[in-house]
């Protein structure tokens, strides 16, 4: 089965998540700075959420690069992940709506954890249709940022309870953790290609 369409029905799903987020801000309602700095905690909300979604896509675009083949079970793998994907922008407005009250922002949090936990099962998908060795199996290996970010999303949830700051913290240290390039697929992927010349 081919992984192309996938790949480009998942960019398209992102591209459109975006974009839904980005209309849910709002311009400043009169031309003062103070108007403006009022709207700074919803476009830090929203800054923090496109840099998650940006994540996600460009992880699974390493992935399905290193992946030879898919199944059907992956496809709904994939739906999957899409659709706790797909409540982002929900939960970024509600948040940003509330400025961050405890239950919206332990939300945001759960449906986190959600997709992390959905990209968990895309990837042990992906991993069953691969053969035994693959280069995908060989950079992920006991896959440690995945499994800390599944533990910190959930640690986030009680603690948003604690303070709305700690859990947006935890959610923050996660994107970062995420946002340092991890290099495990590509470096595989060129350790074959020099192999194999």
């Amino acid at each position: 089965m081919s992984k192309g369409r996938l790949e480009a029905f998942t960019d398209g799903v992102m591209a459109i998540l975006i974009t839904i987020m980005v209309l849910e801000l709002h311009s400043p309602s009169s031309a003062d700075l103070a108007s403006v700095l009022a709207l700074l905690p919803q476009f830090a909300m929203y800054a923090l959420s496109f840099t998650i979604l940006g994540i996600y896509w460009n992880n699974h675009h390493h992935m399905l690069h290193a992946t030879q083949q898919i199944s059907g079970g992956v496809l709904w793998a994939n739906l999957h992940l899409l659709f706790w994907l797909s409540l982002v922008p929900f939960a970024t407005r509600w948040m940003g709506e509330t400025a961050a009250a405890p239950v919206p922002t332990a939300g945001y949090g759960l449906v986190l954890l959600l997709a992390a936990v959905s990209y968990a099962i895309l990837l042990r998908a992906i991993l069953a249709c691969q053969p035994p060795r693959s280069t995908l199996a060989e950079a992920v290996g006991r896959d440690f940022k995945g499994n800390l970010s599944i533990a910190l999303y959930a640690a986030s949830i009680p603690l948003t309870f604690v303070s709305p700051y700690i859990g947006l913290g935890i959610i923050a240290a996660v994107a970062l953790i995420w946002l340092v390039p991890d290099r495990r697929i590509e470096s595989r992927l060129e350790t074959r290609r020099v192999e194999g010349s």
